[in-house]
């Protein structure tokens, strides 16, 4: 009876390995799994992000070109207006001296 009790016990033990083992197999393949779907997800994810960053930096680039372009118009303008007041002032001054020497 004693060696009956000791065969059921050993019997129990030998199931309880093999469910833990079982359990962990298990387990391993879900970590996997989602180790797996995180990579994919977080691959996903930064592929995502640069597209975005790409349209981003795409808009503020075209976005630069229309103030450089604005800038630069202004630009011109002012240098043409002094140019224009240089010219006159020139002239004024050459005549002046023109006047006082001759």
């Amino acid at each position: 009876m004693a060696s009956e009790a000791v065969k059921k016990i050993l019997e129990a033990e030998a199931l309880s390995d093999k469910m833990i083992n079982e359990a962990r197999k298990k387990r391993d393949e879900i970590i996997n799994s989602a180790s797996g779907s995180s990579s994919l997800a977080i691959q996903k994810k930064i592929s995502e992000a640069s597209s975005e960053a790409a349209k981003l930096k795409a808009e503020y680039d075209k976005k630069l070109a229309e103030y450089t372009g604005d800038s630069e118009a202004e630009c011109e303008k002012k240098i043409e207006s002094i140019r224009q007041l240089a010219e006159k002032n020139s002239d004024k001054a050459i005549k002046e001296i023109i006047d006082r020497f001759f």
